[in-house]
């Protein structure tokens, strides 16, 4: 099981944060983002254009199969990934991380840009669309919920590691 399960929405710094966190613990990362795009041999961009989301979703909910099944991790999921109603109690019994993030620093972060494509139109608008839709979720999945607004991943990952320990 892994250690630290990481939700939150694009620009939250589930990568960054994870990373870290792995590094603080001696554990391995795994992003299921990247998962798939190696299982798809594409970017997740190109299967959302080549295949459509719910292609995208398909190889999402494996990926997160996968990862939870993870021994001594840190996993941090896609942005949409807990939505999924096959997912969603997958969770359940898993130390979960909601990374909340306003706009303005999630804006900093990943720039909307093009390869994220459920923000390539009307990006600020969708981001906010989507994390109104999401945050009851991640709310509710989540063991514990950390502010990343102006924080360095390194403090996010720093602060979560206590919260891991039974600290603060």
């Amino acid at each position: 099981m892994p250690r630290c399960v990481l939700v939150g929405p694009p620009g939250s710094g589930k990568t960054s944060t994870g990373e870290a966190l792995a590094g603080l613990l001696g554990v391995a990362f795994v992003d299921t983002d990247r998962v798939v795009e190696q299982a798809a041999g594409r970017t997740i961009a190109d299967v959302f254009v080549e295949d459509g989301e719910p292609a995208f979703r398909a190889l999402e909910r494996d990926a997160v199969a996968g990862a939870l099944e993870e021994a001594d991790a840190v996993v941090a999921l896609g942005g949409g990934a807990p939505v999924d109603p096959a997912t969603e109690p997958r969770l359940a019994g898993h130390t979960v991380v909601f990374l909340d993030v306003g706009i303005a620093d999630a804006a900093k972060r990943i720039g909307f840009d093009r390869s994220r494509p459920l923000l390539a139109v009307n990006p600020r608008a969708s981001w906010v669309r989507l994390m109104n839709e999401r945050r009851p979720v991640y709310e509710r999945v989540a063991t514990h919920v950390v502010d990343t607004a102006g924080r360095a991943a390194e403090d996010v990952a720093a602060e979560i590691a206590t919260l891991l320990d039974g600290g603060a």
